[in-house]
Order: structure tokens, then C-alpha cells, then sequence
């Protein structure tokens, strides 16, 4: 699972005005399934997203495909990590730490 936090690196006008671009952007990866959640930074400086996915190399390829991003007017900060542990609606997502060699 990952983590991908936006940090703003335009304007809010420019954001505002690329926002409805980014809506759906968020929409057909909600409909992929691979996008659990989402939602502004408060301050308004950002954004982050819940992630479904095992392929790093994906992930980030898509981020790449934001609005946001192809536009220039944010950065992104991807974490992956091991989620061992969930709300029963997120159980689907569930992982298992990998086996050390």
C-alpha cells in the first residue's frame, strides 16, 4: 500500500483552475480500485492519497499522469508500506510483511 502525499508547488489559482482535470483523474483510479481515499491538507498546501498496490515502479508511473503533476504545479512524496493491520472495510487490502531471506 502506499502513501502519496502532494505538496502544491504552484499557485491556488493555477491548482483551482486544474482541479476539475485532477477530480477525474481521482475518479477513474477510484473505479480501478487502486485509489482507497483522498483528500486536501489542512493547510491547503497539498493533498494525499491511500493507495492500493504492490509495484512501486506503478505507482509511480501513474502519479506522473496527475494533472497536477503533467502540469507542473505539484511534487510528490510516495511511502510504501506493509498494511498488517486494518478496519474490516479494508481487509481486502490487508498484506503480509515479506519473509526475510
Amino acid at each position: 500500500m502506499f502513501v502519496l502525499e502532494l505538496t502544491y508547488t504552484g499557485t491556488t489559482e493555477r491548482i483551482d483552475a486544474l482541479l476539475p482535470a485532477h477530480v477525474a483523474w481521482l475518479d477513474a483510479h477510484y473505479a480501478s480500485g487502486t485509489f482507497l481515499a483522498s483528500g486536501r491538507k489542512n493547510p491547503r498546501d497539498g493533498g494525499v492519497i491511500l493507495a492500493a498496490g504492490a509495484d512501486r515502479a506503478a505507482i509511480e508511473a501513474l502519479t506522473r499522469t496527475d494533472p497536477f503533476a503533467t502540469e507542473g504545479v505539484c511534487a510528490y512524496r510516495i511511502t510504501q508500506f506493509y498494511a498488517t493491520k486494518t478496519a474490516p472495510e479494508l481487509e481486502p487490502f490487508r498484506e503480509q510483511l515479506p519473509v526475510a531471506n
